[in-house]
């Protein structure tokens, strides 16, 4: 495996980097002011992303793309640095058309959309033209096991009638919001894991209810992660994703390079954490000390660095395997990236917060933000606990090859 970035990687990450520092950051002030004031979208996001779409700096995650898709067809491994830069700010990956949840359902449509359902909702993903959200996860459910849900999806002639409730459904409060993919049981009397099915279902169909824009920590995204009621929703056949019974194996398909994106701008937001925090040891003095000078200080330092490039290494590596071998056969790295990476985030943003003193947690700053995103990771594509009980899960049942040989290793007591 090499993890060297190619020169055309290299480039891309300079443009990226460009694009963010020169259009993006100096729009940040105007953004928070905009948004606490109720404008959203945001008065220049379409003058970003046309701008961004112009210089070929758009949907750069979909390894796939067909000739005539709006795109730059990159692998896993080629997106994530680029991924990495976009975490810096928390709103930049939408000027590049690589936000989620949008990401993961162009992913999902381009695997298995019909003609009609591409035409009528994947170009417009693809054109940045309109938002879409993903409905999984329930209230009255543990929903990180997906065979849990309990949204019904029954036929009716020709259509399938929807009845559950879902909630923190990220970006349902978004204007542009169109389009929801929706996961819920075709058949409960099926083998577990072929009970559901996902189906797409228009913003504006009668019985869909948004009841409330849940914040994150006491922290309010206009985008929205929303509790939403299904309530005799009734949506024609043809609007079936894939085939009945195929919803849990197309989710895992879908969070797999989902947590690829979602670690590596993690890792950026880490990142700018440990800058501002260099920064502010080297200009901050207490009791005759810059700060970088008192030793707790400086660990929080050494000890960011060497874990920001521990977990890049694993998400490339994660990345690496996705584009050579698939997400299958990586599903223990992409829980141990999904366990590890949103705790580094937290990590270096709270030592870079403690830094700061009283301005870390203020606005002033943005790493009270990407904290509290960092903290809502934890939950976000399965909790910490699933992602490590399935990891401990797949080593038990590797180390059933090559059972009792460590034993070789142990050295009886003496008599």
């Amino acid at each position: 495996m090499d993890f060297g970035y190619t020169p055309k990687v290299e480039a891309l990450r300079v443009r990226v980097r460009d694009f963010l520092d020169q259009h993006i950051l100096p729009r940040v002030r105007q953004y928070n002011e905009e948004v606490h004031a109720g404008i959203y979208p945001v008065s220049f996001m379409e003058e970003l992303k046309a701008l961004a779409k112009a210089e070929g700096l758009w949907n750069l995650f979909l390894p796939h793309l067909k000739e005539g898709e709006p795109g730059t067809g990159l692998s896993n491994s080629e997106y994530a640095p680029l991924a990495e830069i976009m975490g810096r700010i928390g709103w930049a990956s939408e000027v590049f058309n690589c936000n989620a949840p949008d990401t993961g359902n162009m992913e999902l449509l381009h695997l298995c959309a019909t003609p009609e359902q591409r035409e009528q909702w994947l170009l417009p993903l693809l054109n940045g033209e309109i938002r879409s959200a993903f409905a999984m996860t329930e209230p009255d459910v543990a929903s990180s096991d997906a065979t849990n849900i309990t949204t019904l999806i029954a036929r009716d002639g020709d259509d399938y009638v929807i009845n559950g409730r879902k909630w923190f459904i990220t970006n349902a409060a978004h204007p542009n919001c169109t389009i929801f993919i929706l996961m819920g049981k075709t058949d409960p009397d099926a083998e577990s894991h072929r009970q559901q099915s996902m189906v797409l279902v228009p913003r504006d169909t009668p019985g869909v209810e948004i009841v409330r824009n849940i914040d994150i920590m006491n922290h309010h995204s206009p985008e929205g992660h929303c509790e939403i009621v299904f309530r005799n929703v009734r949506v024609p056949v043809t609007n079936l994703l894939g085939e009945e019974g195929s919803g849990f194996a197309l989710a895992q398909a879908r969070l797999g390079p989902g947590r690829i994106h979602h670690c590596m701008r993690s890792i950026g937001a880490a990142e700018l954490a440990l800058e501002l925090m260099i920064e502010r040891a080297q200009e901050r003095r207490t009791f005759g000390k810059y700060l970088h000078q008192h030793g707790i200080v400086a660990e929080w330092i050494a000890r960011s660095r060497i874990e920001i490039e521990q977990a890049r290494l694993l998400v490339l590596k994660t990345a690496w395997m996705i584009d050579n071998v698939g997400a299958k056969a990586a599903r223990k790295e992409i829980s141990m990236i999904k366990a590890l990476v949103p705790n580094l985030h937290t990590t270096v943003c709270d030592r870079a917060m403690q830094t700061f003193g009283a301005m870390g947690i203020s606005p002033d700053t943005p790493l009270a933000d990407h904290w509290t995103w960092g903290r809502a990771l934890r939950y976000a594509d399965g909790p910490d606990e699933v992602h490590l009980q399935s990891i401990a899960r797949i080593e038990i049942k590797n180390s059933a090859k090559t059972l009792g040989a460590s034993a070789a290793y142990l050295t009886p007591p003496l008599r």
